[in-house]
Parts: C-alpha cells; sequence; structure tokens
C-alpha cells in the first residue's frame, strides 16, 4: 500500500488523475468507477483534459435499489453529468437499481466484471469504512450482492437529497471479491470525518467490521487523502 498525503481535493484529484493517465499509458481498458463527491475533483480533471475514452469501458461499483438513469439522484445520472457525456467510453455498465429480479440481477453483473477484467479501479472511502458499499460485516469474498444500508451510511448520503427519508435503504454492490480482483487500486479519502477510517484502513488489523482493511494485504493499493483525513495516523 502506497499513501500519497495531499493539502486537499483538488491536489488529490491531480494526483489521482496523473495515476490514472500512467493506467492508460501501461495499457488500462477497463476502468472501474466510483460515484460521491469524493471523486469529483478527479472527474474534471478527465473532463478538462484531451484525452480520448472512447476505446475504454467502465465498470461502476454500485447503484441505489429503486433508481435508474432517469433519477438525478442515481449513480447513471451522475457519471453522465460527471464524466459520460463529456467523455464517451466505448461501453459503460452501471448496475440497473430497477432490476426486476435482483439475485438474478447480481449474478449477470459479476458476468460482466468477469467478461472485462478491471485493470484500474478508483474507490472512495466511507466513515465507516465501507468500500462500494459494502458495509461493516461484510465477507471479503463476497461478489455483487444487494446490501442493507446502515443507518450512518443513509445519514451521510442524505445531503444528495432533500429528505433522509428519500434515501433508498438498499444499494447493488460489487463485492469486496470483485473489487479485490482489480489490478490497481486507487483509494481517496478527505475530511476529518475520515480520519477514523483512514486510520483502521491503513493502520488497524484486516477486520470484516472494517472493510477498506483488507487493502492492506495488497501491493497494487494507492492511497491518496487530504491532510484533515490523515489527522489521526500515527505511523
Amino acid at each position: 500500500m502506497k499513501v500519497i498525503k495531499v493539502k486537499d481535493n483538488v491536489e488529490g484529484g491531480k494526483v489521482a488523475f496523473e495515476n490514472f493517465k500512467e493506467a492508460l499509458a501501461n495499457g488500462a481498458k477497463v476502468i472501474g468507477l466510483a460515484t460521491g463527491s469524493t471523486p469529483e475533483t478527479f472527474y474534471a480533471d478527465i473532463t478538462s483534459s484531451d484525452l480520448d475514452l472512447s476505446g475504454l469501458t467502465s465498470i461502476n461499483l454500485d447503484e441505489y435499489v429503486g433508481l435508474d438513469g432517469s433519477s438525478d439522484q442515481s449513480y447513471r445520472y451522475f457519471m453522465q453529468e460527471h464524466l459520460f457525456d463529456a467523455k464517451p467510453l466505448k461501453e459503460t455498465f452501471v448496475p440497473n437499481g430497477k432490476a426486476a429480479d435482483l439475485d438474478a440481477y447480481v449474478k449477470e453483473y459479476d458476468k460482466i466484471i468477469d467478461e472485462h477484467p478491471i485493470d484500474w479501479q478508483v474507490l472512495g472511502l466511507g466513515q465507516n469504512g465501507h468500500i462500494g458499499f459494502n458495509e461493516p460485516g461484510t465477507p471479503i469474498d463476497i461478489t455483487t450482492h444487494v446490501v442493507d444500508l446502515t443507518e450512518s451510511t443513509i445519514k451521510a448520503n442524505s445531503r444528495n437529497f432533500e429528505n433522509e427519508s428519500d434515501v433508498p435503504r438498499q444499494a447493488i454492490s460489487m463485492g469486496i471479491g470483485s473489487i479485490m480482483k482489480s489490478k490497481q487500486l486507487v483509494v481517496m479519502a478527505w475530511g476529518a470525518e475520515k480520519a477514523d477510517a483512514v486510520k483502521g484502513m491503513i493502520e488497524g488489523p484486516v477486520i470484516v467490521d472494517l472493510p477498506a482493511s483488507i487493502l492492506q494485504t495488497r501491493d497494487n493499493v494507492t492511497v491518496i487523502i487530504d491532510e484533515a483525513a490523515a489527522s489521526k495516523l500515527t505511523k
């Protein structure tokens, strides 16, 4: 695990962008993408660049159950707004939150991942240590699955909804086992509210109660954190 400390999310986005460019130069063709406020500066750097993404395939981590691209709160909508409309890709896969049979659909999404091995995966970090929507207690070998969101995650995500009661209570998420198949992983975290999760991810024991701690077991992980998120690190 390589840890890079930056001043703020703007600098962090630029560091992630340079890492991404290097991955493309080294032949990456399938990229794993995340949503939420954390990667916004990274996506802004891509859309303002002259990078051509038309030969790439992307696979997103997750989507709320009950939402699809027609909802402005969906992750498909987020990706269109922040990346896809400005930089079209060859193929883009985002889970379908309105799939009629969720049990069957998660198996279909696993097949998509297996058929398109991820070369470079970007991740955010939840305040409770989740990656994707893999909440504390999630088995490390699980693949795509339907998640019951914790109250802390619902509260954290309520900033994107008019009322907390509007936040979906479930999501489809790429599993920890799926994420860990990626050839290269980049994790970003900003703000003091992420400091405990960052400390656990980097310095704590590898435990299922802090899903991101599993990343310690891999040497192909780059962690980009701002000063506030790094404030509780001791090493």
